[in-house]
C-alpha cells in the first residue's frame, strides 16, 4: 500500500480539471452529422479507425461486436444468434490484450478478462474507434497504456440548439427470430451549463433459426447432412443507462449509471447429433463512474472514479452431464488521475497514477475468494515539430494477490516502454508515415490461477512486443472527390509466455501454464472513398483487408510447431458501399474470413471453412415538423450462407430485421 499512501499524498497537492467538453472549439462534418464540443485534438501519431455518427448506424449491426468486424486486424469471436457471446481479438494477441473503454474508462472483467460486447448496444453509441499499440494522447490513464489494443465507445453526448431544452427519440426493431427490441432515449437541458440523458433499452428473441448441419469425416465421406432449428438461444435483456454533464469554467464534468440485466439460454455446440443444451446464464453488470477533467493555463488534469458489480449466475440442467449450479459476484473499485503539463508549444509531458481493487467471490466449494490490488503509475512526452511527432511511454504496474486459506502468489512488478512516431513528407500533410514499438503484457485472470483442479498460481504474465511501419494518405476537398483516405499497415507481434491449459495426469485432470510462443506477422490495408457526382448525391465506399502469419513456435517437437493458431484466417476482408440521397440510403456490406483451423495442428481433420456474408439495408429520412422519422429495413445474409464462426456453433441464415425511430 506504501505506492498508494505516497501517489495520493502527491496527487492531493494537485488541482483538478475538467475534461474536454468546454467548448473551444466547435467542429462539425456534414457527411457524419456529429458535432464534437472538445479542444481540437492534434492529428493522431497512430491514426484510430473509426465508425461514427450515421456512418455507424448504417451498418447493418446490432452491436459493438457486429461493427467492429468492419475493422481490419480484427477477429470476432461469435457463438451465435442474438444473444450469443461475442468476443473480440486484435491482431491475434487474445482477447485478454484488447482493452475496451466505455467513455473514458475501462471496463473490467478479473475472472476471466473477457468483455462480451453483444451486451453493448450501438443505439446509444455516437462514435467507436480502435487504436493500435495506444492512444495518441498522453493525457490518459495509466491502464490505457497497458493494453496491446484497446476499442473506445463513447456515447452521445447531449448538444441543443438555442431555444432547445430537450430531446427524445424512440425506436422500435423486430424482425427474424421473433426479435422485439424498443429503446428510448430522452436529453434535458438542466441549466445553463448542465444536461442529461436516459438511455432505456430491452431486447426479447427465441433466439431460434435454421441451419444446416453438414460433416464430412477424415476419409471425406459424408458423415451428417441435415436441417435443424437452434434452440435454447433465447434472451431477455435490459439497459438503462444515465448520463450526467456539465461545463465549468476551466473544465467539465460527467456522471454515469449504468445497468445491464439479462437472461439467456447458452445454446452449446452441436456435436453427435445434440440440438439442446441445458446451459442457463443470468448476467447483472451495474457501474457507477465519475470523470472530471480541468485546464489551468499550461496545466491539464483528468480524474476518473469507479464502482462495479458483476453478477453472474450459471446453471446446467443437462441430463448427460453433471449438475452445476454457481453463482459468481465480482467487485471493482477503481481511481485514476492524469495529469499534464505543457512545456513549450511543441513539448509536453504527463504523469497517472491509476488504483484498482478486484474482488471475487462464488458458492463453490473450496473457492480461495481471490482479490487483488493493481497500481498503475506512467510517464510519457509527447514532442510535435509540425513536420515529425514524437510520442514515449513508459508503465509501472504493481500487483498485489490475496486468497483465502492459501500462499497468495509472488507480488508481480513489471515495466513496459512504448515509443510512437510520425512524419508528413508532403507539404499539405496529406501523406504520413508512422512506426511505433511498444511492450505490453496481460496479467493471469481469476479463473487462470485459482480455477479448482484447473488454475496454476504460479503463472507468470503474458508478455508481448510489438513493431509497426505503416504510412495513411488522407485528403478533404469540395469537389467531385470530397474525401479519400488509404492506409497500409506492415506489423510483427511476438507473444512470450503464452497462457495455456495443458493436459496433466488423467485426461480430465488440466492445468494452466506458461508454455506459449507465438510469432505474428501481417499487412492491414484500408481504404475510404467518398464522392459528390450530383448536386444530392453523395456515395461511400470503405474496405479493408488483413493478412496475418499467426504461428505456434513453442516447442519444435510438438506436431503443430509453426502451424497457424486456432481460429485466426490468413485473409481475410470488409467492403461498404453506401449511397445518400435526399433523405433515402441504400448500404451494402460484404464480410469475408477466410479458411482456418479450429485446434492447434493444422490438418484436413480440424480444417474450417471460409465464410462470407452480404447484408443490405434501406433507409428513409423525413420530416413531420419537429418531428424526425426514419424508417429501415435490413437483409442480413442476403444468400443464406451456411457457416460457423467457432466450430459446430452455426450462424442464422438469411434473416430481417425492421426498425422505426421517431425523434423530436
Amino acid at each position: 500500500m506504501k505506492y498508494l499512501l505516497l501517489s495520493t499524498a502527491i496527487l492531493s497537492l494537485i488541482p483538478l480539471e475538467a475534461f474536454g467538453d468546454t467548448p473551444l472549439d466547435t467542429l462539425s462534418r456534414q457527411l457524419d452529422e456529429v458535432v464534437v464540443t472538445a479542444r481540437k485534438p492534434a492529428d493522431d501519431i497512430i491514426p484510430a479507425q473509426t465508425l461514427s455518427g450515421k456512418e455507424l448506424h448504417r451498418l447493418n449491426s446490432n452491436s459493438v461486436a457486429d461493427a467492429l468486424r468492419y475493422f481490419s486486424g480484427v477477429q470476432v469471436k461469435d457463438y451465435g444468434g442474438v444473444g450469443g457471446i461475442k468476443t473480440v481479438n486484435i491482431r491475434s494477441m487474445g482477447t485478454n490484450h484488447t482493452g475496451v473503454v466505455y467513455d473514458g474508462v475501462e471496463l473490467g472483467n478479473a475472472q476471466n478478462g473477457q468483455i462480451d460486447l453483444g451486451q453493448f448496444s450501438l443505439d446509444n453509441i455516437e462514435a467507436l474507434s480502435l487504436y493500435n499499440g495506444q492512444k495518441s494522447e498522453i493525457l490518459q490513464p495509466a491502464k490505457d497504456f497497458g493494453s496491446a489494443g484497446t476499442i473506445y465507445m463513447r456515447t452521445r453526448t447531449p448538444f441543443f440548439n438555442e431555444g432547445e431544452t430537450y430531446h427524445a427519440r424512440t425506436t422500435i426493431r423486430t424482425g427474424s427470430f421473433d426479435l422485439l427490441n424498443p429503446s428510448a432515449l430522452v436529453e434535458l437541458k438542466l441549466g445553463k451549463r448542465v444536461s442529461a440523458s436516459l438511455s432505456a433499452e430491452w431486447i426479447n428473441s427465441s433466439g431460434k433459426y435454421k441451419f444446416r448441419y453438414r460433416r464430412v469425416n477424415p476419409a471425406g465421406e459424408l458423415a451428417y447432412d441435415t436441417t435443424a432449428v437452434r434452440q435454447n438461444g433465447d434472451i431477455n435483456a435490459t439497459r438503462i443507462e444515465l448520463n450526467t454533464h456539465g461545463t465549468l469554467n476551466s473544465g467539465s464534468w460527467n456522471f454515469k449509471v449504468y445497468n445491464y440485466n439479462s437472461e439467456r439460454g447458452v445454446p452449446g455446440a452441436i456435436v453427435n447429433n445434440v440440438w439442446r443444451r441445458g446451459e442457463r446464464i443470468w448476467d447483472t453488470n451495474s457501474f457507477a463512474q465519475g470523470r472530471y477533467t480541468g485546464f489551468f493555463g499550461k496545466f491539464t488534469t483528468l480524474n476518473n472514479i469507479k464502482y462495479a458489480f458483476y453478477r453472474t449466475h450459471y446453471v446446467n440442467n443437462d441430463d448427460k452431464q453433471v449438475k452445476i449450479d454457481n453463482l459468481y459476484k465480482q467487485k471493482e473499485i477503481y481511481f485514476s488521475s492524469a495529469n499534464e503539463y505543457t512545456i513549450t508549444d511543441f513539448w509536453k509531458i504527463s504523469g497517472s497514477y491509476d488504483f484498482m481493487w478486484n474482488n471475487l467471490d462464488a458458492d463453490v466449494y473450496g473457492f480461495v475468494k481471490p482479490d487483488r490490488i493493481s497500481q498503475y503509475l506512467s510517464v510519457a512526452t509527447a514532442l510535435d515539430f509540425n513536420r515529425v511527432k514524437l510520442q514515449a511511454s513508459a508503465l509501472g504496474t504493481f500487483i498485489h494477490d490475496r486468497i483465502k486459506g492459501q500462499e497468495a502468489p509472488k507480488d508481480k512488478h513489471i515495466f513496459t516502454p512504448a515509443i510512437f512516431v510520425n512524419g508528413y513528407p508532403l507539404r499539405n500533410k496529406d501523406l504520413s508515415i508512422r512506426a511505433f514499438y511498444k511492450q505490453s503484457f496481460r496479467m493471469p485472470t481469476f479463473n487462470d490461477l485459482y480455477y479448482a483442479d484447473m488454475g496454476n498460481s504460479k503463472l507468470s504474465p503474458e508478455r508481448v512486443t510489438q513493431y509497426n511501419l505503416g504510412l495513411l494518405y488522407d485528403h478533404q476537398s469540395s469537389s467531385f472527390i470530397s474525401s479519400a483516405r488509404v492506409s497500409a499497415d506492415v506489423y510483427y507481434n511476438r507473444v512470450k509466455d503464452k497462457i495455456v491449459a495443458y493436459p496433466k495426469g488423467q485426461q480430465f485432470r488440466w492445468t494452466m501454464l506458461n508454455l506459449g510462443l507465438v510469432d505474428i506477422r501481417g499487412i492491414d490495408l484500408t481504404g475510404l472513398l467518398t464522392i459528390n457526382p450530383y448536386k444530392d448525391l453523395y456515395l461511400t465506399v470503405r474496405g479493408q483487408y488483413t493478412f496475418q502469419r499467426a504461428i505456434d513456435i513453442t516447442n519444435p517437437s510438438d506436431n503443430y510447431y509453426r502451424d497457424q493458431i486456432p481460429y485466426i484466417p490468413r485473409h481475410s476482408g470488409a467492403a461498404v458501399i453506401n449511397a445518400q440521397w435526399k433523405g433515402w440510403g441504400l448500404n451494402y456490406s460484404w464480410i469475408y474470413v477466410g479458411e482456418r483451423y479450429n485446434q492447434q495442428e493444422n490438418i484436413r481433420y480440424n480444417y474450417t471453412q471460409p465464410w462470407y456474408t452480404s447484408d443490405v439495408s434501406l433507409s428513409k429520412d423525413f420530416k413531420l415538423g419537429r418531428v424526425s422519422l426514419r424508417g429501415l429495413i435490413e437483409i442480413n445474409n442476403l444468400l443464406s450462407q451456411d457457416y460457423d464462426v467457432i466450430l459446430n456453433y452455426p450462424m442464422p441464415k438469411r434473416n430481417y430485421r425492421f426498425t422505426l425511430t421517431v425523434e423530436i
